[in-house]
């Protein structure tokens, strides 16, 4: 399946690929930003295809993913199980913990977890659409 730009919850989401190809530069992310331009405002990414560099904050790689997303104004969702990251690091819990309660990066287990966060949003005073 390739990505595909469908509506979840109302909003429009590039859902991409599990087996796509792997986030492992800037310009990776650049490409999905593009792709998202045709009509998303939000990217849902498996975490499967992020390098694991993403993972291990000291590369500073993941600031460079997340920043790509908010200096074009889009939502960016790491879709998946991080849990034996999370289990490695307690900046990357912090990370996601303050992510999470953002307007503009997630981390959720899954798709169904996404379409809850974006059904919510509805009712997030000063968060729009």
């Amino acid at each position: 399946m390739p990505d595909v730009i469908s509506d979840r919850a109302g909003v429009p989401v590039l859902v991409c690929d599990p087996d796509g190809p792997a986030v492992a530069t800037e310009q990776d992310a650049l490409d999905l930003v593009g792709a998202a331009f045709l009509g998303a405002t939000v990217v849902a990414l498996p975490a499967s295809r992020l390098d694991p560099r993403f993972f291990e904050l000291r590369t500073r790689f993941a600031g460079e993913v997340m920043q790509k997303f908010i200096n074009y104004r889009l939502r960016l969702a790491i879709v998946g199980d991080i849990s034996a990251h999370l289990a490695a690091s307690s900046a990357l819990r912090a990370l996601v913990q303050e992510s999470n309660r953002s307007g503009q990066v997630w981390f959720v287990a899954d798709l169904p977890a996404l379409d809850e966060r974006l059904r919510s949003l509805d009712s997030t005073p000063g968060t729009a659409r």
